[in-house]
C-alpha cells in the first residue's frame, strides 16, 4: 500500500503511508523516552499529563498496528487477484511483458545513440 497523502507541514509534498507509519513509530518511541524521563517528577498535574500521554501512546500504537494489518490484507488481496489474472490470461501477460520489454529496450537504445 503506497498511497500518497499530503504532509501537514509541507504543502504539496507527497508522503507515503509507510513514511507516515515510520514517523508515528518514531513519535511513539520519543514519547516513551519522555515518559521514562519524567517518571521521577511528582505532582498531580504531572501525573495527569503522564496518564493522558500514556493513553494517547497506547491508542497510537493500536492504530499503527491496525494500519499495518489493513495494508498487509490489501497487499494479499492484490497479490491473489494478480495471480488469478496471470493464471487465467498467461498469453496476454506474456504479450504485455514482451511489449513493455521492447519499449524499454528501445528507450535505452535511443539513449545510448544520443550520448
Amino acid at each position: 500500500m503506497n498511497t500518497n497523502v499530503l504532509a501537514a507541514g509541507a504543502p504539496g509534498d507527497p508522503v507515503t503511508t509507510e513514511k507516515l507509519m515510520a514517523d508515528l513509530r518514531v513519535l511513539a518511541s520519543d514519547m516513551e523516552q519522555l515518559l521514562k524521563i519524567t517518571a521521577s517528577q511528582t505532582g498531580d498535574r504531572v501525573a495527569l499529563v503522564r496518564a493522558k500521554a500514556e493513553a494517547s501512546l497506547q491508542a497510537a500504537k493500536i492504530r499503527v498496528a491496525d494500519l499495518q494489518q489493513v495494508a498487509m490484507e490489501k497487499s494479499r488481496v492484490a497479490g491473489r487477484a494478480t495471480d488469478a489474472y496471470v493464471r487465467a490470461n498467461p498469453w496476454q501477460v506474456l504479450a504485455i511483458g514482451a511489449f513493455a520489454g521492447l519499449v524499454f529496450g528501445l528507450m535505452l537504445g535511443g539513449r545510448s545513440d544520443a550520448e
